[in-house]
C-alpha cells in the first residue's frame, strides 16, 4: 500500500483513535502508572481517574455514578450479562434474544444450553428491515424468563430498535432488559432510566477510543455473578487490574463524541445517504436494512447480485478501499451472514453483500471515489461471474 491513499470504510469493525484520546492516555503509561487498588499516591491518582472516567460515561447514558463497571470490551460485557444473570437467577431458565444479535450474544446463549439443557432460548424474528415485532416479544415472555437482550444498532445492517418500547414491556413484565449498544453509543441518544434499560453494553474502539476496553451499565440493585474471580475489583463483578490508560482514553473519546454528537452524526448521515444513492445506480444492487433515521448514521450494507462479496472486497482493497463483508468478528468464516438470512436474503445474495461503515473522519472526496470505483469493480467481476455464465448458457438453450 506504499504511496496509495487508503479510504477506510470499515469503522463498524474499529475506528482510528482520536489524537486527543491518545494524548489523554499518554500520562498513564509512564507517569501516573499506579495500580488503582494501591493506597499510595500513584495508586490514588489512578483510582481518581477510574472514578472520574466512570462518571463521564454514566453521564452520557443518563446513569448514576457507580452503575458503570469496566470490562475488556463488548464481548466480555455481553457474556457477563448473559452468564452472570443466569447464575444469579438459578430458578429461571428462559432467555429472549433476536435472530440478528452479535455473535457473542448468540454463542453465549448456545454455551448456556450446552452446559444445561434446561435453558431455553427464544429467538425473535425480524422483518425485512431488521425490526422486531414488540407484540411477539410480549407474547414470548414467560414466568421463567429472566432476560430479554435486544441489540440497539445492528452491526451489519444498521437497524435501530425502539428501546423505549421494548424497555416498557420488560419493566411491566418484571423481566431484565439488556441491550448491546456498541454500534449506536454516542450516535443515537440513550437514556437508560427513561428507556427502562437494566443493563447496557458499550465499548471504546467504535467511537475513536482504544481497543480492549468497554463498559457495562448495571442498574443499581441487579446482581450478577462474576465470570472472573480475583481481587474483587469493579465492585466485585469484574476482578483484575483495571486498564487505566484504556479507561482514560475511553472516557475522553466519550467526552469528545458527546460534545460533537450533532455535528458528527449529521455529517455521517449525509455522506451515508450520498453513498447509498451513488451505489444504487449500479444495476443489480439492493440496500439491506432501513433508510433514514431508523438506520445508524454511518452504516451502508449493499447486496450486489451475481458476484461474491469476498471478490468485491479483494478488488476494492487493491484500490485502497477498506470495507467488510459483514461483522468483523465472523468475517473469516465462509457461512452467509445470519443477519442477512434473518431479513430474508437468499444465501447467494447474502454472500454478495458488502458493508461500508463511515466515521467522523470520512470525507466527501472519499465517498465520491468509492461511488466511481465500485461500479467498475462490479462490472469486471460480473463478466467473470459463474452466475452470468450459467445464465448465458440457459438463455442460449
Amino acid at each position: 500500500m506504499a504511496g496509495k491513499k487508503i479510504i477506510y470504510l470499515d469503522n463498524a469493525a474499529t475506528t482510528a483513535v482520536d489524537e486527543k484520546v491518545v494524548g489523554a492516555m499518554r500520562p498513564y503509561f509512564n507517569k501516573v502508572y499506579g495500580n488503582a487498588s494501591s493506597i499510595h499516591m500513584l495508586g490514588q491518582e489512578a483510582g481518581k481517574t477510574l472514578e472520574k472516567s466512570g462518571n463521564e460515561i454514566a453521564k452520557a447514558i443518563g446513569a448514576e455514578a457507580g452503575e458503570i463497571i469496566f470490562t475488556s470490551g463488548g464481548t466480555e460485557s455481553n457474556n457477563l450479562v448473559i452468564k452472570g444473570l443466569a447464575y444469579a437467577n438459578p430458578d429461571k431458565k428462559h432467555i429472549i434474544i433476536t435472530r440478528i444479535e452479535h455473535d457473542c450474544v448468540l454463542n453465549a446463549c448456545k454455551w448456556l444450553q450446552s452446559i444445561n439443557q434446561e435453558y431455553k432460548v427464544t429467538y425473535l424474528d425480524v422483518d425485512n428491515e431488521g425490526f422486531i415485532n414488540t407484540k411477539e416479544l410480549e407474547d414470548a415472555i414467560r414466568p421463567d424468563t429472566f432476560l430479554v437482550s435486544v441489540i440497539h444498532g445492528n452491526n451489519e445492517i444498521g437497524t435501530i430498535q425502539d428501546l423505549t418500547a421494548i424497555g416498557k414491556i420488560c419493566r411491566n413484565r418484571g423481566v431484565y432488559f439488556h441491550s448491546d449498544a456498541c454500534q449506536s453509543f454516542t450516535k443515537v441518544n440513550i437514556n437508560v432510566k427513561k428507556m427502562n434499560i437494566d443493563l447496557l453494553t458499550i465499548n471504546s474502539h467504535k467511537i475513536h477510543g482504544p481497543k480492549g476496553v468497554g463498559a457495562l451499565y448495571i442498574r443499581n440493585g441487579i446482581k450478577l455473578n462474576p465470570l472472573l474471580h480475583g481481587g474483587g475489583q469493579e465492585k466485585g463483578i469484574r476482578s483484575g487490574t483495571e486498564n487505566i490508560p484504556g479507561i482514560a482514553g475511553f472516557a475522553e473519546a466519550v467526552k469528545i463524541a458527546m460534545k460533537n454528537q450533532i455535528k458528527d452524526t449529521v455529517k455521517m448521515a449525509k455522506l451515508r445517504d450520498n453513498l447509498i444513492k451513488g451505489l444504487e445506480k449500479t444495476p443489480g444492487t439492493k440496500l439491506n436494512g432501513p433508510i433514514g433515521e431508523k438506520r445508524l448514521c454511518n452504516n451502508v450494507n449493499i447486496t450486489f447480485s451475481a458476484i461474491e462479496g469476498e471478490s468485491i472486497l479483494g478488488y476494492l482493497d487493491k484500490e485502497g478501499i477498506c470495507v467488510s463483508t459483514g461483522s468483523a468478528c465472523s468475517s473469516r468464516t465462509l457461512e452467509p451472514s445470519h443477519v442477512l438470512l434473518a431479513i430474508g436474503l437468499k444465501p447467494e445474495n447474502a454472500h454478495g453483500s458488502i458493508r461500508f461503515s463511515l466515521s467522523k473522519y470520512t470525507t466527501d472526496a472519499e465517498i465520491n471515489k468509492v461511488i466511481k470505483t465500485v461500479p467498475k469493480v462490479v462490472g469486471v467481476l460480473r463478466k467473470m461471474s459463474p452466475y452470468n455464465v450459467h445464465n448465458l448458457y440457459r438463455d442460449k438453450k
